[in-house]
């Protein structure tokens, strides 16, 4: 019995307890400025890529592709070729016919 004597003890301690709790007055627009708060925070994130907008990235689109076939249009060029297979002999980079290990005769 006198663990139950103690357990109501306990249990009248508790009760106790929450009554002595006060109520606490909250402003009525609490919610409001919080909500306020949360969503003016998510709206001020910065990224890094804010000042690429649309048109620059269609400026550098274009510029890109132009860039892209002009060298498409030297690398084609036979002038090029040329001044790549004589860079290649100076520098013996250019391998001949006579030179390959698996050449069969």
């Amino acid at each position: 019995m006198d663990t139950n004597n103690n357990i109501q003890n306990k249990i009248d301690d508790a009760f106790s307890a929450i009554d002595a709790i006060e109520n606490v007055n909250v402003s009525p627009f609490f919610k409001d400025k919080t909500m306020q708060r949360l969503f003016a925070e998510k709206e001020e994130v910065v990224t890094i890529w804010n000042w690429f907008t649309p048109k620059l990235q269609l400026a550098t689109l274009a510029c890109f592709i132009v860039l892209n076939v002009l060298a498409f249009k030297q690398y084609n060029s036979n002038k090029y070729i040329a001044n790549v297979n004589e860079f290649a002999e100076t520098y013996g980079l250019a391998s001949s016919a006579n030179e390959s290990l698996l050449n069969l005769k």
